[in-house]
């Protein structure tokens, strides 16, 4: 029996295929995260031509001896559960908005997704702005309806800065929530929603009983994508207030980029990253199976 060329196998092509695009992406992905991973153990500034192996000691100090650190991992939860909750709720309700027949509804649609496809930076420049405590939209706008005293220097009160900013990241981010939604809402079956309606159900009880288990994948991927976006968030807060005041919106992914950028000590700015890595998983994974096991039983 002659033998077979891999290469000739479905397999083999797919590999094939495959490779060129592997190759990029493990060079420009895989290897730096490799990378900062062994960073993390090294004493490196950037510049020496050798990195000085000093083990946990990098871990040992941001975790110690790093209060910034423990400031900022405490904004990164606020932020994460903030993120997991209002972007997809909202996104749920314009979704469901927007599904029904609407005079309007297409440009509707492109408005509310407009923010997302903004460089965050552009979004963090707009909103500071709008923030200025003397002449911002924001300030203008409770001036003129007599609420002057309930203006305040959004960026630059520590007790309010980071919940300001979070009010811009979820102008910019809920536009992909309810795309995701509304590509989900698309898969719900028309007929249990008719058969619903000839059994008298209301418009509550279809949602609970025939929408909602349908989204249950949408939503799935939607907290996961939210939970990692907001788990790295460090675009809009660094062009908004850079972290301050006070380190009062220091994130851990801006603090890893500061250790590293600003203060040049790549070795305790990869171990940041790693920790912030190791969080991530710690969330998402657990999350992803229990989902998984959820829908398994479902069916």
């Amino acid at each position: 029996m002659p033998k077979m060329d891999p290469f000739r196998t479905p397999r083999g092509q797919a590999i094939v295929l495959m490779a060129p695009a592997l190759a990029v992406y493990s060079l420009f992905a895989i290897w730096p995260m490799i990378d900062v991973v062994i960073l993390s153990f090294q004493d490196w500034n950037g510049i020496r031509d050798h990195r000085d192996w000093v083990g946990l000691q990098n871990y040992y100090h941001i975790l110690y001896n790093d209060p910034v650190f423990w400031v900022a991992f405490q904004n990164t939860v606020i932020w994460t559960v903030l993120s997991v909750v209002f972007p997809p709720l909202l996104g749920l309700l314009l979704a469901l908005g927007l599904n029904q027949r609407l005079i309007g509804r297409a440009p509707l649609r492109a408005i509310y997704y407009l923010p997302v496809i903004i460089a965050p930076i552009a979004v963090a420049t707009m909103w500071r702005w709008m923030y200025d405590p003397f002449f911002g939209l924001f300030t203008q706008l409770l001036t003129d309806m007599g609420l002057s005293g309930w203006v305040v220097d959004w960026l630059g009160d520590k007790d309010v800065a980071l919940y300001s900013i979070f009010v811009a990241y979820v102008w910019q981010s809920v536009g992909f929530s309810m795309v995701l939604f509304l590509a989900g809402l698309q898969s719900v079956d028309k007929s249990l929603v008719d058969a619903a309606h000839i059994d008298g159900a209301n418009r509550r009880e279809i949602f609970k009983h025939v929408t909602l288990p349908a989204l249950r994948p949408t939503m799935t991927i939607v907290i996961v994508l939210s939970t990692i976006s907001s788990l790295k968030a460090f675009d809009i807060v660094y062009g908004m207030t850079g972290g301050g005041p006070a380190q009062s919106t220091q994130m851990l992914a801006l603090w890893a980029f500061t250790q590293s950028m600003q203060i040049f000590d790549y070795g305790r700015g990869s171990a940041v990253s790693v920790v912030l890595l190791a969080i991530t998983l710690m969330i998402v994974v657990p999350y992803m199976r229990w989902s998984q096991r959820r829908e398994e039983e479902v069916r």
